[in-house]
Order: structure tokens, then C-alpha cells, then sequence
């Protein structure tokens, strides 16, 4: 038979793209924009847990033109065959009523996603998929420790809110002084040389015990997330139903 090979489906094919454009950009902080979007298809996007995440399609770099890829089993492609510039966030506040929706952008040289947001023009075409799970806080905690880098602000910020009354203990890194943000945590600028989220490690590093009653999320550069694992797993022996820790990036090889 001729014709290229099938791709095998090996993962699930995640909720199709939703159109939508850019209508408002605004400067939070020198590391971090805010971006609304809308679309028709935002208003049946349902986001019920705080920490939850969407995909985010843009123009190839390059171009302002926005070309929907396909799922061939694994991931989506572009026609020609090469990956499309997609990136995941947090989906930050979901208005149903208007079709909106915002998302934050980490501001950093080199990326597909955060070079066209610091240019985009309001009726900028993208498309979202999403939403993906989020974190559900357990019924049975009376305290969270939350850490996370500046990827993980707006959700850490939407777990602050949903805390409610719970004590929560909120430790957040970030590149620079002036990027902090009037969140209510503990700030740490990351020391000359240091690796991505070491702060944040040397934070649960420095516990040893974990109290029953206390969950911890984190999410961050995905080596320090790791180190973080590995203490709290192997050196206190904390179960990993009581942790939810994501790595949500890992920096450029070379």
C-alpha cells in the first residue's frame, strides 16, 4: 500500500481549538503580561477548579497568520509538518457571559508564545484548548503550602482565593524585585547563578515533617520540582496523595 504510515494513537486527543482574538493587553509587572481574549467558544468553556489549564495557539513566528494543526495521535502538527507555537496557561478568569477569557504571560526573550505577546495588537488572532484538571483541595485540609515560579502566579493566586478560611503558606520566586505582585506570599528573587526554583527547594528542604492536615502544591521549572519530590517522598516519607507538584517547563538545551 502506498501513502504515508497512520499515526498510532497512543494519547488521548485533547479538546479541539476554539478560536478566539486578542481585545485587551495589559503590562502587570516588567516579567508579566495579561492577555484577554475572546471568542464565541469561550462561553460553554467550563472551568471549575482553581490551578486548571488551557492550551494556547499562535501564529507560527514569523507571521501573523494563524494555521490550525492537527492531532496525529500524539501531538498537534502543522501541514507542513513541523509543531505549532502552543503553550499551556492557566486559564486566569473565565467570563461565560461575554466569551472571555484572561491568561498571563511570564515575559522572557526567546519564546514562540511570549515574543508574540509582547507585540500583539488587539483582533491578534489565537486559539485555546482546554480546560485541563485542576486542583481540588481536600476536604480534610486544615493548612496548604503553596510554591511556585512566575509560570505559576495566576495559580497561585486562584488557590489563595479558593483557600477560603484555610491557613495557607504561599512562597513565590521570581527573576527580578520589581516583578512582585500584590499577592499576599512570601517573595523570593532568585540569586545570581542559581538554579531555576532553588529557593523554592531550599524551602521544603528545610522541613523535617510534614504535619497531618497539610497538603502542599507546587509548580515550577521541572528539575527543582523534582528536588522537591524527592525529599518530601524519600526523606520524610510524605504520601503522594497529599502533594500535588507539577513541572510545568524546563529551560532551553545548549
Amino acid at each position: 500500500m502506498s501513502g504515508a504510515p497512520r499515526a498510532l494513537r497512543t494519547r488521548k486527543e485533547p479538546p479541539p481549538l476554539r478560536q478566539v482574538t486578542v481585545i485587551e493587553r495589559v503590562e502587570l509587572s516588567p516579567r508579566l503580561l495579561r492577555l484577554t481574549l475572546e471568542g464565541e467558544g469561550l462561553r460553554d468553556l467550563l472551568v471549575t477548579e482553581p490551578a486548571a489549564s488551557i492550551r494556547l495557539l499562535v501564529p507560527t513566528p514569523g507571521t501573523d497568520e494563524l494555521v490550525i494543526p492537527t492531532w496525529n495521535g500524539n501531538e498537534f502538527l502543522l501541514p507542513d509538518g513541523n509543531r505549532p507555537a502552543l503553550r499551556t496557561f492557566t486559564p486566569l478568569r473565565v467570563d461565560n457571559d461575554a466569551g472571555r477569557l484572561d491568561i498571563e504571560v511570564v515575559r522572557h526573550p526567546g519564546g514562540a508564545v511570549s515574543g508574540w505577546a509582547e507585540t500583539v495588537g488587539r483582533g491578534a488572532p489565537a486559539a485555546i484548548s482546554g480546560p485541563g484538571s485542576g486542583y481540588e483541595i481536600p476536604d480534610d485540609a486544615d493548612r496548604l503550602l503553596v510554591l511556585g515560579d512566575e509560570t505559576a502566579i495566576p495559580a497561585v493566586s486562584q488557590l489563595l482565593d479558593a483557600a477560603g478560611d484555610l491557613d495557607v503558606e504561599a512562597h513565590v520566586e521570581v527573576v527580578r524585585g520589581d516583578a512582585q505582585l500584590d499577592l499576599g506570599v512570601t517573595w523570593h528573587v532568585t540569586e545570581a547563578a542559581a538554579a531555576p526554583g532553588a529557593s523554592l527547594v531550599e524551602v521544603v528542604t528545610a522541613l523535617t515533617e510534614l504535619p497531618d492536615g497539610t497538603y502542599v502544591w507546587a509548580a515550577g521549572e521541572a528539575a527543582s520540582m523534582q528536588a522537591i519530590r524527592t525529599h518530601l517522598f524519600q526523606t520524610l516519607g510524605v504520601p503522594r496523595g497529599r502533594t500535588a507538584i507539577r513541572g510545568y517547563w524546563k529551560p532551553p538545551r545548549g
